[in-house]
């Protein structure tokens, strides 16, 4: 990516230190078994493929200092197409497509008018599983 500053890019949304930064970002990477049932034995397992591929991303938005309000609903909107989404990390890594499952904001410290002074966001994004030839 252009800017060392990126963290990494969603679609269009870029995660950088001076829009939305991450704190903590958890991967969780699931693996299926099929559970055969057997009398009087532990139940046999059958290896069926990869699992979920599911990437949590936490941090925090100032919106009074750098990227404004809108960071959250630009979120969203990436969201809405409804469409998978490429994510390349800020080294060069490109991870693949992913979708958008949640986007989760909690705003405190308010401003004269409601405008939050800090919004706390989590968006929880999945592996799109593209079919393979």
């Amino acid at each position: 990516m252009a800017s060392s500053r990126v963290m990494m890019k969603l679609g269009s949304y870029k995660f950088s230190m001076i829009t939305a930064a991450y704190e903590n970002l958890s991967r969780t990477t699931s693996y299926r078994w099929a559970k055969q049932e057997r009398m009087g034995r532990l139940p046999a397992r059958q290896y069926v493929g990869p699992g979920d591929d599911v990437l949590e991303l936490n941090g925090v938005i100032y919106p009074q200092f750098l990227g404004g309000l809108e960071q959250l609903n630009r979120m969203r909107a990436e969201a809405g197409t409804g469409q998978p989404l490429m994510l390349i990390d800020g080294r060069g890594k490109v991870w693949g497509k992913y979708v958008i499952e949640e986007v989760r904001e909690e705003q405190t410290a308010h401003f004269k008018g409601g405008a939050p002074k800090k919004q706390q966001f989590s968006m929880r994004i999945s592996k799109y599983g593209e079919d393979t030839k």
